[in-house]
């Protein structure tokens, strides 16, 4: 090394901070290529007797260099904390896994101290699945069973590199409950390492064996519905979740209800941040159902730039409302336009919330009605990963379901599934106390046909006594059981039941039910009713004020049920 060199290393190091364990390079650019060119640094260390923490973060190292680190670092058993990130810049991605695992590495040079490691950051390294060869074998040692705080934002890990961390934390895992003491990992970063599906996946099996996560951080990998409820069937068994950040993903309708029924379980969550993750209408309506029922403590939501529009934002302000450490909600970059926006503000400053909202700046406006979702695309690229995605309790649960729905059916009345096939008054009359046999045919499990049963039954109303008697008893029997469940199983239902009559936008191209008088009048009738929650017909009022077009060939049946809603709301304040 040249002697200016050398005093320019001298000069750095005179600034690198000591003090309760912790010695800092960070950020001083060095270039350490050599045995000679850290000759001081390791001087530095090998000085520093209590050292706890090493920070390196912001220089370039190569093997040499990194062997001579090592060996400093060999009699360091105190050290607890490596922050190691931007750490390789300029290296060729072959000298990385060198500098980290092979015979006299950093890796080797901390498991020969009996080190036992809190923090591990090594964010910021291009390192390919590759470079999580090269620290496999710290993950797995006694060294990381103690592990609190992971980072590996940034490093290019791809699927492989994913399956490979997984396998290490799991196995790390497994031999640190062997040994007496649970791995317990409370922090987790790896945005930006193109994990798709298949990477996510097989981390969540590892969060869910952990079952110890505070904090998740996986923004920007590539991750679709499938991977998202893998990692949902996971994230629910951590209980002490504080933080979720899944930005810029793709959860579309799927993703989303699988992701918030999760949240349902949860008690400690503080802060998600879903923006840019296409959550939709029937999505940020099922996340409010969440809003409403739990999350106690939460502090901040982004549902930014998820193409929700007015009347599903609403929803959702509406639901934050009573939560008392709510801080920010951020809606910004959604289709509201600019008449859904001053709602919107107006929305959360009746209610003295108006410091709550962030920015709407970046709005998108309005969609094109015609510019339909084209979420069979997006779902049917992901389906031939569903086998291996979905979770294993994913896949038991909907297992168990598809029994219980086969069974119903065998068990189901002739003169029953006639009606369902095709409904008429007549039929509906003959059926008498059969009636009660339609309740399985509404099963939660199938929102979907369950919105399709009723408005067949609605459908046939009419002004005759005994069939508008028989036409609301049924309405009332099956709507009661639809509603009776949790606040996600109703919203969840009745978002499904708003996008059949054309009322809510919904996820790619739904076949719409022909609408009909009747259908708004059953309606009228059942929220008026003791099991019909104020809370309910807020969340119709709110969709039907802001689509009211969508029912113009029935206005005088729309303006009945618009009459009923707005009393009963009123009656809520």
């Amino acid at each position: 090394m040249a002697s200016d060199d050398i005093a320019e290393l001298v000069d750095s190091l005179a600034n690198t901070h000591v003090g309760d364990g912790e010695l800092s390079f960070k950020g001083l650019g060095l270039k350490l290529d050599n045995a000679e060119s850290v000759e001081e640094l390791v001087q530095e260390i090998e000085q520093c007797q209590d050292l706890r923490a090493l920070r390196l973060e912001g220089n370039t190292l190569g093997v040499e260099a990194a062997v001579a680190i090592a060996q400093a670092l060999e009699s360091k058993h105190w050290l607890q904390c490596c922050y190691w990130s931007d750490l390789f810049t300029g290296r060729l991605r072959s000298e990385i896994p060198k500098a980290l695992v092979y015979q006299e590495s950093l890796s080797s040079g901390i498991m020969m101290a009996g080190a036992r490691l809190t923090v591990l950051d090594l964010s910021d390294n291009a390192f390919g699945p590759d470079g999580v060869r090269g620290i496999q074998q710290l993950l797995k040692s006694p060294t990381c069973h103690t592990l609190k705080e992971l980072r590996l934002n940034n490093c290019g890990m791809g699927i492989g590199g994913g399956k490979i961390l997984a396998e290490a934390l799991m196995e790390c895992h497994r031999s640190s409950v062997t040994a007496g003491a649970a791995l317990k990992l409370r922090i987790f970063v790896a945005g930006r390492n193109r994990l798709e599906n298949e990477g996510s996946s097989a981390l969540a099996k590892a969060f869910q064996l952990m079952g110890s996560l505070e904090e998740v951080h996986m923004p920007q990998n590539g991750i679709n519905y499938a991977g998202v409820i893998t990692l949902a069937s996971a994230i629910r068994h951590n209980s002490e979740l504080r933080v979720l950040n899944l930005n810029d993903n793709t959860f579309t309708k799927r993703g989303t209800l699988a992701m918030a029924q999760a949240l349902g379980h949860l008690r400690n969550v503080q802060v998600i941040n879903f923006g840019d993750c296409l959550v939709r209408c029937e999505g940020a309506i099922a996340l409010a159902a969440v809003l409403r029922e739990g999350l106690p403590i939460l502090k901040e939501l982004n549902l930014s730039f998820g193409e929700i529009k007015e009347a599903a934002a609403l929803v959702v302000a509406q639901a934050v409302m009573d939560k008392p450490y709510m801080e920010k909600v951020d809606l910004n970059g959604n289709f509201l336009g600019e008449d859904g926006c001053e709602g919107l503000r107006e929305a959360m400053e009746s209610q003295d919330k108006a410091v709550m909202l962030a920015s709407l700046s970046d709005d998108e406006g309005e969609p094109d009605d015609d510019d339909d979702d084209d979420d069979d695309n997006d779902e049917g690229e992901a389906a031939a990963n569903d086998d291996c995605c979905n979770g294993e309790e994913f896949g038991k649960e909907n297992a168990l379901l598809e029994k219980e729905d086969s069974s119903s059916k065998c068990h189901c009345p002739d003169e029953v599934l006639s009606f369902v096939a095709c409904p008429s008054a007549e039929k509906l009359l003959q059926l008498g106390e059969m009636t009660r046999h339609l309740l399985p045919e509404v099963d939660m499990t199938n929102p979907h046909k369950a919105a399709d049963v009723l408005l067949k039954v609605a459908s046939l109303y009419s002004e005759k006594p005994v069939i508008q008697t028989a036409v609301l008893e049924t309405f009332d029997m099956l709507l009661k059981k639809l509603l009776s469940g949790s606040a996600f199983q109703a919203y969840t239902f009745l978002s499904t039941l708003l996008v059949l009559m054309g009322i809510l936008r919904g996820e790619g191209k739904t076949k719409k039910v022909p609408l009909v008088a009747g259908q708004l009048l059953c309606l009228e009738h059942a929220v008026q009713q003791d099991y019909f929650a104020q809370h309910h017909a807020s969340l119709i009022h709110i969709v039907l004020s802001k689509n009211r077009d969508a029912l113009n060939l029935c206005s005088s049946s729309m303006e009945r049920l618009s009459s009923a809603l707005e009393k009963r709301c009123l009656y809520q304040h």
